[in-house]
């Protein structure tokens, strides 16, 4: 984002991540005085209506979770044209950062992440 103010409260510090259709951000949300996550349509499919509308299903469906291991959404909205939702910011490394680091994960510690992310999954889909 070129500009790193959105909605004129939460103040973007880095990039941290990108998918297929967002960008990630840390950010702070200068009201509430803490980190969080925004997530940030590509500018590209911002002009998508049909990206446009997965975007903002997936934002939709997340606010209705309550689960230890889904991040919980604090606020969804579009500032001049880009669309975002705003996350509760998790630290710490992602899986694949994880294993680069460290190599291949011991069993133990690998079922207990499946296990997390089977009851996360089951969470998303009832």
């Amino acid at each position: 984002m070129s500009d790193n103010m959105i909605q004129g409260r939460y103040k973007v510090v880095k990039h941290i991540g990108q998918g297929g259709m967002a960008d990630v951000f840390v950010a702070i949300d200068t009201i509430l005085n803490r980190e969080v996550a925004v997530k940030v349509l590509r500018g590209d499919l911002s002009s998508d209506p049909v990206s446009v509308l997965r975007f903002k299903r997936e934002a939709n469906a997340s606010t209705s979770l309550s689960h230890p291991n889904i991040v919980d959404i604090y606020d969804v909205g579009e500032y001049k044209g880009h669309h975002y939702i705003v996350m509760e910011y998790v630290k710490g490394k992602n899986l694949k950062q994880l294993i680069s680091q460290r190599g291949a994960l011991i069993k133990e510690e690998a079922v207990d992440i499946m296990k997390q992310l089977c009851s996360a999954t089951i969470e998303a889909h009832n």
